[in-house]
């Protein structure tokens, strides 16, 4: 199964929001599991956040979870977030970006238990030293 393009989209849009002076929030399912908000700002199971370099700090878009600090009416916060549950990343300016629509499942144990192991590679047919020749 190939990889989500989630998070690849969600850097895109960020960094395209950082490079045209615009400010990036991303919309998150609130309810969807490994999600760590401040639950006083969820509003109807979604929390909408600001994510720009100015407004966060130590910002990491490249693992799962997603993660951050950022303070919330005055106080520090360690938000994150898998990006399957990131609904939308736009700019706050111009509410151009992608909206995703829905969360996006986790691949559950069960499901990677019941995958098969990957093939074995070969077993060399005869020990020793490789060897090479010259084919003319």
């Amino acid at each position: 199964m190939p990889k989500s393009r989630r998070p690849y989209l969600i850097r895109a849009i960020f960094d395209w929001c950082c490079d045209n002076g615009y400010t990036p929030h991303v919309l998150v399912a609130a309810d969807h599991p490994g999600v760590s908000v401040p639950r006083e700002y969820v509003k109807d199971g979604r929390i909408t956040l600001n994510i720009s370099p100015v407004a966060v700090q130590n910002l990491d878009l490249h693992c799962d979870p997603i993660w951050f600090s950022a303070r919330f009416g005055g106080r520090p916060f360690d938000v994150q977030f898998p990006p399957g549950a990131v609904l939308a990343i736009f700019a706050r300016e111009n509410g151009e970006g992608v909206m995703f629509g829905e969360v996006e499942a986790a691949e559950s144990a069960s499901a990677a238990a019941d995958k098969p192991p990957p093939p074995e590679p070969p077993k060399p047919t005869r020990p020793g030293r490789p060897t090479l020749r010259v084919v003319k």
